[in-house]
């Protein structure tokens, strides 16, 4: 009976539990029910605001599409109007060139006439020597804008241009003196009487001048013209009347510009290279010699003339007077042993006035054999440049062929003075010599003549 009371006393728990368990979780999907309504009234409405939103940009975007699609209507519409309009106004100006064309008649080619004689004067007149003077400076400004200008001259313009082109023909006729700034070549100033001639050339007291038409000034030039050409320079200054000559450049400075760039003596004698060095060894080597033997055999037949005049006191200090102090020494002896003494003599004399006559005739010779030297030595190079360079700049191959050339010519100039000099002192020596021949041979047949008797 116990045990029977305490089972239904359990099972009356566990049911109340199992009923307060199943109200429980009713009240908690009651909730979730109640939440899941809420959430979707909130996705309801967050939707038709969305809707709504897009509705409005949509007819804000298809408003803004149809004013732009009437705006480009609106500019196609002015794009033809403007085009038409365009056409209109091509061939208007058109007709109206043409219009105008009929009416310059000839005036257009005197608008090219014009600038064409005004281009060609201000390139002229720019470089001018005439516009070096201050009275004629600045005479471009005016012709430049004619030879620029885009439409027809005015009369005064005109006359601007023929008075600049009667200018330019009435000064090239005069000689004038003018004072002006000349730059010197180390960029030093100072004012010059300087003498214009024509438009030929500029002078200042003893050289040429030139006009630098960039810098608009007058300087030296970098190298004058040979000498004789300058000296004119002086002697046409000093003239006061009458006539003077001078050497004028016709090409306005071109051939002065030439003549700057022509080698000078001292330059062309250093073309010549080493062989011309040498060759310039030889002949003062030759010209020592020439000049000592030329003084000694000079003095020796001074001496010789002196004992001809006096031939019973022979002296020591001359050749003759040696050997008439052989025959003095030898009276007693027959002839043949005399004429072998004398002989003796002369031939112990001969070395001495003969002696460097030799030397000089070897120099004479060599000399042009070094020129020639030179010559195969510049011709090497030559076509040693011409292998390594080609043919294309002939500046590369005037060195050696200025060595070839010049080496030459120092060879022969070399030689011609030598063999003269040789000429005079082997003429001076030979007339010693045959000077004491002749006085060996006059004692020997006295002395055979005295034996015999």
């Amino acid at each position: 009976m116990k045990q029977l009371k305490t089972i239904l006393t359990a099972s009356a728990i566990a049911l109340s539990t199992m009923t307060f368990g199943a109200y429980a979780n009713t009240a908690a999907l009651d909730q979730l029910l109640q939440e899941v309504k809420a959430d979707r009234i909130s996705e309801a409405k967050i939707n038709k605001s969305r809707e709504a939103e897009f509705r409005a940009a949509r007819d804000q975007k298809q408003a803004l599409l149809n004013k732009a699609k009437k705006e480009l209507a609106d500019e196609q519409a002015r794009q033809k109007s403007l085009q038409q309009t365009f056409t209109d106004n091509e061939k208007r100006i058109t007709d109206k060139t043409k219009e105008l064309d009929d009416a310059k008649g000839t005036l257009g080619e005197m608008f090219g006439v014009v600038r064409q004689a005004s281009g060609e004067t201000v390139g002229r007149i720019a470089t001018s020597i005439i516009s070096a003077q201050p009275a004629y400076a600045n005479r471009t400004e005016l012709l430049a804008k004619l030879a620029e200008a885009k439409e027809l001259p005015k009369l005064a313009e005109l006359e601007e241009l023929w008075f600049a082109l009667q200018t330019e023909m009435t000064e090239s006729a005069k000689v004038v003196k003018f004072d002006a700034n000349v730059v010197a070549l180390d960029g030093s100033e100072s004012v010059q009487t300087v003498t214009r001639v024509g438009a030929f050339n500029l002078l200042s007291n003893d050289a040429y001048l030139k006009y630098n038409s960039e810098s608009n000034q007058i300087e030296p030039l970098g190298r004058q013209p040979e000498g004789h050409m300058v000296a004119t320079v002086a002697d046409f200054n000093g003239t006061s009347s009458g006539y003077a000559s001078l050497f004028l450049d016709p090409s306005r400075g071109a051939i002065l510009d030439i003549f700057k760039q022509k080698a000078t003596l001292e330059e062309r004698y250093h073309q010549g290279g080493v062989p011309g060095y040498v060759i310039t060894v030889v002949l003062l080597f030759g010209i020592l010699i020439s000049v000592e033997r030329f003084i000694t055999l000079t003095v020796v037949g001074a001496k010789i003339r002196g004992q001809l005049k006096d031939l019973s006191n022979p002296r020591e200090n001359n050749p003759l007077g040696r050997i008439l102090g052989v025959y003095a020494s030898n009276k007693n002896v027959d002839t043949e042993t005399l004429e072998l003494k004398l002989d003796e003599a002369i031939l112990r004399e001969t070395p001495r006035i003969e002696r460097g006559v030799n030397v000089i005739k070897i120099l004479a010779a060599i000399a042009p054999l070094l020129g020639l030297l030179g010559t195969v030595t510049g011709m090497i190079g030559t076509f040693q440049s011409i292998t390594l360079f080609g043919t294309g700049d002939p500046k590369i191959m005037a060195g050696d062929i200025s060595m070839a050339l010049v080496t030459t010519a120092q060879g022969l100039i070399a030689a011609l003075p030598l063999i003269f000099l040789h000429s005079i002192t082997a003429a001076k020596s030979k007339s010693i010599v045959h000077v004491l021949e002749e006085q060996s041979a006059g004692i020997v047949a006295s002395h055979a003549e005295k034996e015999r008797a």
